[in-house]
């Protein structure tokens, strides 16, 4: 494949796809130790037919994003708790931990060597960063890897979900992880298991599936790439808490922000049975930033929450802080950015 040209890009028709840019970062743990990695022009990875990953699915990623700022600079936003979500996952799926002060530096360096497919501020888009880590050591009984390959890519991307317009989604049979297996790591698995719901909820018309929680599929767990969150006609921001999802970073900032706008914000379990309760739905994740939810059909019923066409003002609000503060455009009362020096 070759290497992306900056002046083939369209900025404000990117797209969520993979493009091969001049700069990765890869690190090797062998022999108890990492190996001193760094930048490399190599976008390929090479393992043994009998590697771990292959066929025992070691592997742990992140998502991340950097932003362009109005006066040219680039933002991170929150790159520790990426770098400590990562280590919690590599240590529920007994792997190497990457080390977190090597993970943000890493991160910036692949920034800074990539830094001109940074989309420019204010055209919506943003430089994604996928961090992973894969067991390499050739196996053939089930037991852990003693080698990891740990490396970086981005690319530049389009919105997720292109502007704040609500979709149609539905409530999966399905469950996407297991009460006491993987959910709360960030692991390749859970997202091989969502395929096949997610490919039937939009082959019957619908943005994606929604999944209930494995034990009793009676409250509302998360979608398939982002968490879920409700307003209740009274005004208070709810998202469900659940031993089986992902540790959002993007929803624990919106609780900040939600706190900060009077929202009281709560996890707390989310019966599916009291949709009723909710003016206001949306998803929120790192690749869907936020995304409001028109309706949610469950068993052949469908529920409207505000609006089919457009946002709430709650979640309008929401996203316009968020986003504001990635782009540097809003105050950032909790030191979540991080500027990358250029």
């Amino acid at each position: 494949m070759a290497k992306q040209d900056v002046k083939d890009l369209d900025w404000s028709n990117l797209g969520f796809t993979y493009r091969d840019l001049p700069y990765s970062y890869n690190e090797e743990f062998k022999d108890g130790k990492w190996q001193n990695g760094g930048l490399t022009t190599d976008s390929t990875l090479t393992f043994s037919e009998a590697a771990e990953d292959l066929h025992y699915g070691q592997e742990v990623f992140e998502g991340m994003k950097a932003y362009r700022t109005k006066d040219g600079g680039i933002n991170l936003f929150r790159p520790e708790m990426n770098a400590e979500r990562m280590a919690n996952s590599a240590k529920r799926l007994v792997m190497e931990q990457y080390p977190k002060d090597k993970f943000v530096e890493a991160v910036k360096a692949i920034v800074k060597a990539n830094q001109e497919f940074v989309p420019p501020y204010g055209s919506g888009g943003s430089l994604y960063i996928r961090p992973f880590m894969v067991g390499t050591e050739p196996v053939v009984g089930v037991s852990p890897s003693t080698e990891y390959t740990f490396h970086i890519y981005a690319t530049p991307v389009g919105a997720y979900i292109k502007g704040l317009n609500p979709m149609p989604y539905t409530v999966s049979d399905y469950d996407r992880a297991a009460g006491a297996g993987t959910g709360q790591a960030k692991t390749a698995g859970n997202y091989a298991s969502s395929l096949l719901p997610s490919i039937l909820a939009k082959k019957a018309g619908f943005a994606d599936c929604l999944y209930l929680d494995p034990r009793e599929h009676k409250y509302i767990d998360e979608f398939g790439g982002a968490n879920f969150y409700g307003v209740t006609k009274d005004g208070q921001f709810l998202t469900p808490k659940s031993d089986s999802i992902l540790p959002s970073i993007t929803k624990k900032s919106i609780l900040q922000i939600a706190k900060d706008q009077g929202l009281n914000p709560q996890e707390t379990r989310i019966a599916i049975d009291d949709l009723d309760n909710l003016a206001e739905a949306g998803a929120m994740g790192t690749a869907a930033v936020i995304s409001p939810v028109g309706s949610l059909t469950y068993k052949g019923n469908k529920h409207v929450f505000y609006s089919e066409t457009e946002a709430g003002p709650v979640t309008q609000k929401l996203y316009d802080t968020l986003f504001g503060i990635q782009e540097g455009d809003v105050e950032d009362k909790h030191g979540w950015v991080e500027s990358v020096d250029l």
